[in-house]
């Protein structure tokens, strides 16, 4: 399977790891990283993740709220 990010989702993802280097050099970097292995996961393991809404899944990351 395949994972494609949005252009929405693109630009959330963006937003976010610099909210987290604001917070802490190097946090937004590690955001980052975190994010790519759980797209790594869900390309994998795809019927892993729990119902969302319809066929949307949801994958948790495990040191990032």
């Amino acid at each position: 399977m395949r994972v494609i990010f949005t252009r929405i989702a693109t630009q959330e993802l963006e937003d976010a790891v610099r909210f987290y280097e604001l917070e802490y050099v190097g946090l937004g970097h590690k955001f980052k990283e975190e994010v790519k292995k759980a797209a790594l996961r869900v390309a994998e393991y795809p019927k892993a993740w729990s119902l969302e809404r319809g066929e949307v899944r949801k994958c948790l990351l495990h040191k990032f709220p």
